[in-house]
């Protein structure tokens, strides 16, 4: 899955692959507002963020990537 972030006063966000579920990624930002969001992507990263610099939150699913040009 795809999360994007966006940050308070910063003009890049940060994208990330996970395997965590929507729930897992939905419940760790649940209270961003006033806790620090620590998240962790597929390649062992971990990305911080700040308690109320969270500006918002993208969450995708994950697609599996077709082949060829069929429909």
């Amino acid at each position: 899955m795809q999360v994007t972030i966006g940050v308070k006063h910063a003009t890049r966000e940060l994208t990330l692959d996970t395997s965590a579920s929507q729930d897992d990624v939905l419940a760790a930002l649940a209270g961003a507002a006033t806790s620090d969001v620590t998240l962790s992507d597929d390649k062992g990263r971990k990305i911080f963020v700040p308690a109320g610099s969270l500006a918002y939150v993208e969450v995708g699913e994950t697609t599996t990537r077709r082949v060829g040009f069929g429909v």
